[in-house]
Formats: C-alpha cells, structure tokens, sequence
C-alpha cells in the first residue's frame, strides 16, 4: 500500500513570502536611492552651472564701480542679482576698509618720522648783527694765531631768518655736536666810501693806486694749537671816484668733514669795510650725514 506525498508545510510557505517581501523591498528600496541620489546630483551641477553665470554674466568689477546705482525694484527680484549685489557690497566694504588702514598708517608714520628727523635735525643759519663794534673782534682768535679778524656777534635768535638747531654757538663760534659730513657756508658784504676831506680831484689815480682787498676765512678749530683754514675767498676791486661807495659780497661754500666738539668761524680783513646786514652777511651750517 503507497502512502501519498506531503506538500509543504504552511511554515515553510510563511517563510517564503516573507523573504520574498523582504528581497522586493530592498531593490524598491536600491532603486529609489539611486533614483534620488541621481536627480539631487543633477540639481548640485545646474545650481552650481547658473551661480558660475550668474557671476561671469556680467562683469563684475563694473558691477562693482556702479553697485550702489544699480538698485531698482526689477533687479531686487532676481536672486542672481542679490547675490551680486551682497558680495559687490561686501567688496566696497573690505576695500574702503583697508584703505582707510593704510591712509591711517601712512599719516601715522609720517608724524612719527617728522618728529624724529626733527629731534635729530642739525643745521644753523646767523645773519649780521648791526652792532659793528661787537661784531669784530679786536685781537686775532684770543691766544691762537690766524688771518683775518673773526667776526664774534652773530644774531643766533629766530629772529628774521636766522636759527640754530642742536648747534651752540660760543663767541661767534659754532660748535658741532655730531661728527659727521657738513655744508659750511659764508658771505660777508663789503661797503667802501672815500672820506668826505678827501680830495679826489686833485689825484683822480688815488683810487686806482690804493685797491681795496676782500678777503673772507672760514676756519675751524679742534685739538690742534693752531686753526686750521676750511675755505678763503679774495677779491681785489678799484670803485670809481664818482661813485658814492662801493659794494661788493663774498660767498664760498663746501662740505668738510667735522668731528664731535669742533668749532667753526669766520673772519675778514678790512674790517672797516664789512658792513653787517641781515641780509647781506650771514654764516650757517647744517649736517649732510
């Protein structure tokens, strides 16, 4: 006798659907990712491609220039035209910013380094005193030797135009405070007039027979016993007898090297005929480096 064949079991069929479902599902649920991920993929590139144009559309350093006259309620609706407008006004922002850094550092140095060449400016310029008999002196550098006769009264005052900047000045002497490379520079005004019991006429070659010499020293004094001569300038003239006086102005100038405590001065021969005007007769120096 044959005994008949047992299907499967309702369990077993259970389980087959189950994993059946459950295999459906997770390729609708693989196909779904792919799906989306695809179409967000394709959103990033076309966002990306029109924020580039929205950029390159127009040129933007023009936009830039003209950001605050490009405002008007059309363009106000257009995203592409906020977006160029925040960073154009983000831009001005930074540029204006920076600017007004470097506006402020640059004044700020420039103070500072005007007060510092100005604490360490050395330069002095004295005009003629016209009080004669104390501008001359009498005897020949006190106990040193030289030529000429040193002029002692300078007007050393701002006064006019003359000053004196980190520079003594000691018995018509200036004293440098810094070795270092000088400008040295001197003119002295010469006037000459016959003397009024003079008689002229009667030996009209006098003038021509007795010249007047014009000399101007410019000296220097340092350890060394004896000054020493920096620059001389001479002049011989014959004025015409018909002339009330005569003029004449020596100028010489040079760059010497000085050392820390030296002293520096000027003196003249004929005294009687320098004539001390501000204008006309003056002695300066000033450092060169």
């Amino acid at each position: 006798m044959r005994l008949p064949t047992a299907g499967p079991s309702t369990g077993q069929t259970c389980g087959l659907v189950l994993i059946s479902a459950v295999l459906l599902q997770s390729i609708c649920v693989a196909v779904t990712f792919l799906y989306f991920t695809n179409e967000l993929k394709q959103l990033q590139d076309t966002y990306s491609k029109s924020g580039i144009a929205c950029l390159t559309g127009e040129d933007l350093g023009t936009f830039i220039k003209h950001v605050d006259l490009n405002e008007n309620e059309e363009r106000e609706s257009d995203p592409c035209w906020q977006v160029k407008w925040q960073l154009g006004k983000l831009i001005k922002k930074m540029i204006s910013r920076n600017y007004e850094e470097n506006i402020s550092s640059a004044v700020k140095g420039t103070e500072e380094q005007g007060s510092q060449n100005h604490g360490h400016r050395i330069a002095a310029h004295l005009t003629g005193s016209r009080n004669k008999k104390s501008s001359l002196a009498t005897s020949n550098f006190s106990s040193r030797r030289g030529v000429g006769q040193k002029i002692n009264t300078w007007e050393p005052s701002r006064k006019d135009h003359s000053f004196l900047y980190n520079v003594e000045l000691k018995n018509g002497e200036l004293i440098i405070p810094r070795t270092g490379f000088y400008y040295i520079y001197s003119q002295t005004y010469f006037r000459f007039s016959e003397p009024e019991n003079e008689d002229s006429e009667s030996d009209p070659l006098a003038l021509s027979r007795n010249p007047k010499q014009m000399v101007q020293y410019v000296y220097k004094l340092t350890t060394y016993p004896e000054p020493i001569l920096l620059m001389k300038s001479a002049r011989t003239s014959c004025w015409s007898k018909k002339a009330e006086y005569g003029l004449y102005s020596i100028y010489q100038g040079g760059v010497f090297q000085l050392k820390r405590d030296d002293k520096i001065f000027v003196s003249v021969s004929n005294e009687d005929m320098v004539d001390m005007d501000k204008e006309a007769s003056f002695f300066g120096a000033f450092l060169i480096s």
